[in-house]
């Protein structure tokens, strides 16, 4: 699961505070819920089941009411089976995000940014590792309402909602699917940033409820 404007965009995620060695971290899908700030250009992420006014976007976010470039993760497509070394997020930044949890405590994240209709299609589709990140962002230019699914995802996952403050929404888990099509989870409405991250991570990331997103366009390291 995996835009960008020429803004500051403040939001609030609840991640935990374990990350990884390599500053790395996005989905990491969250609702971040501590203060989430792109200081960058923001971004949009999101994808939907094959519709006439929805978008697709594998393993991740399905859009609804745009239509957006699909380059992966369509209706009808597969993956080959996955073998062999660790299949690691390609083509997207790592970026620093904090997640400040309901007691006050700080945690530091790297996640892998998705913040273009491009790579949010792409996602965490055929990822079987994360790599140096501790989750997937998927980053919107405007607060949003839609859908995700697993198309394609190899990994279980959770998925946290944060709004345009960074303040956490929700968050659920999500199964991989070989289905065909697979089943929506719908999102968190209005929400701006989501964190996608192994399922049954959140918690070790401080995102739950209360939390608050910060998330930056700074690298990570």
């Amino acid at each position: 699961m995996r835009s960008v404007v020429t803004t500051t965009v403040l939001l609030t995620v609840l991640l935990g505070c374990s990350s990884s060695d390599a500053d790395v971290d996005v989905v990491g899908d969250v609702d971040e819920q501590s203060v989430v700030e792109i200081t960058a250009a923001p971004t949009t992420v999101g994808t939907t089941p094959p519709t006439t006014d929805t978008t697709i976007v594998a393993t991740s976010d399905v859009t609804t009411g745009a239509t957006t470039d699909v380059t992966a993760g369509t209706a009808g497509t597969s993956l080959p089976p996955v073998s062999g070394s660790p299949v690691t997020p390609s083509g997207f930044d790592l970026v620093h995000a904090t997640v400040t949890t309901a007691d006050g405590e700080v945690c530091e994240l790297c996640l892998w940014l998705a913040d273009s209709s491009r790579s949010r299609a792409q996602g965490l589709m055929g990822v079987t590792d994360l790599g140096a990140g501790d989750g997937m962002a998927f980053v919107y230019d405007a607060p949003h309402t839609g859908s995700f699914w697993m198309k394609n995802t190899l990994l279980p996952l959770s998925i946290a909602f944060f709004d345009e403050q960074g303040d956490y929404l929700d968050s659920f888990d999500m199964e991989p699917c070989e289905a065909d099509p697979c089943p929506l989870y719908p999102t968190a409405p209005e929400f701006l940033v989501a964190i996608e991250t192994v399922q049954g991570d959140l918690d070790g990331l401080g995102i739950a409820d209360g939390s608050r997103l910060d998330l930056t366009t700074l690298p990570c390291g």
